[in-house]
């Protein structure tokens, strides 16, 4: 079988004997030929197997792909099923989408943009990612950067108060001093184990949403005068329901058992409720549940979960907005309290 032509536009410019320019204008300046002979040339070129010029090459010419890589903290298979992350997926798209931008989404697992960066217009990053490599290159490539609930130098970013939703949303779960509390923390450690905290490592607060809830948690266990015993906190890897059991479980088991547990996502206070529902113990009477997110799940559960209500399709919808605008603002944007029944 003969071999198909592989057309350029200097060969089928040769072939239907036209300029170079009158081919590239068929295609992408319309404007500068009749009707009748634009036609033409388009029919010529589809005849004979030709699409039009080189879209890449264009790209890397221009310097412009009319793509944006948005980074995720873990795998691409994990983000798309949290439904956190998925709602600020939708919210990206649904502008980017609008404005004929494509979306790649890229692990932050992998420790090098530079393998995606000559081929997209810059970055979106939603949460920071784990290496220390990965935020480098994001802080010094030449692409634009969007960062979303993280901040790096130079940059657009769009988030939430996430130490003054904790402070508000624990001054909830705490009645009074005599409350015994359980932290039921997400990613307070870079370990994939669910397991108990007793010392922090130094972190910068402001590149961490968990950091900054747990000082939220703090300031309001100071401020009410509870004491908080120093086997009480845990650390859950990914925001997922059998990591958020184990840790809920030995939380209820301890004693004595808390009667408050401060819940750093929605996720694991749905697991923490099902735990207490099978010990046959009343929410909230026995223990108070406060969760963080504003997931639907949570708010139909039963009882509904009083928790931070952070707007994550809104969110995404700002960083796409700072990304197409080339804007450097930092954006806060607002949350309210869901209160429920779980306390």
């Amino acid at each position: 079988m003969k071999n198909k032509k592989v057309w350029t536009l200097k060969s089928i410019a040769n072939e239907i004997g036209v300029s170079n320019a009158t081919v590239s204008n068929a295609f992408n300046r319309p404007d500068q030929l009749s009707k009748k002979r634009r036609e033409e040339i388009l029919a010529s070129c589809q005849k004979l197997g030709y699409s039009g010029p080189n879209k890449a090459a264009q790209s890397l010419r221009s310097g412009k792909f009319n793509i944006v890589a948005l980074v995720l903290p873990d795998s691409v298979e994990y983000m798309i099923t949290d439904p956190v992350a998925s709602d600020f997926v939708k919210g990206v798209s649904s502008v980017l989408e609008k404005n004929k931008v494509s979306l790649l989404l890229f692990s932050g697992i992998s420790e090098n943009i530079n393998s995606v960066a000559d081929f997209v217009d810059g970055f979106i990053c939603y949460g920071s990612p784990r290496n220390s490599e990965l935020i480098e290159q994001l802080r010094t490539t030449a692409k634009k950067v969007v960062t979303a609930d993280f901040d790096i130098d130079r940059k657009a970013s769009v988030g939430i108060e996430n130490e003054k939703a904790a402070y508000e949303i624990a001054k909830l779960g705490i009645h009074s001093k005599d409350d015994d509390i359980a932290i039921l923390g997400l990613r307070l450690l870079d370990s994939s184990l669910t397991c108990r905290v007793y010392d922090l490592p130094n972190s910068d607060s402001q590149s961490s949403i968990s950091h900054q809830r747990l000082n939220g948690y703090n300031k309001a266990i100071k401020e009410l005068n509870v004491n908080l015993r120093a086997d009480r906190v845990w650390n859950i890897p990914e925001n997922k329901h059998h990591f958020a059991l184990i840790a809920a479980r030995e939380a209820l088991t301890s004693i004595p058992r808390p009667n408050v547990l401060l819940c750093m996502s929605d996720l694991i206070a749905l697991a923490a409720i099902k735990e207490i529902n099978a010990m046959g113990l009343q929410i909230p009477e026995d223990i108070r549940v406060v969760g963080f997110d504003g997931i639907d799940e949570a708010l139909r559960s039963t009882p509904s979960i009083t928790t931070v209500h952070q707007n994550n399709v809104k969110k995404g919808v700002k960083a796409a907005e700072l990304f197409i605008e080339r804007a450097t603002d930092s954006v806060m944007i607002p949350y309210h309290i869901e209160h429920g029944g779980s306390c």
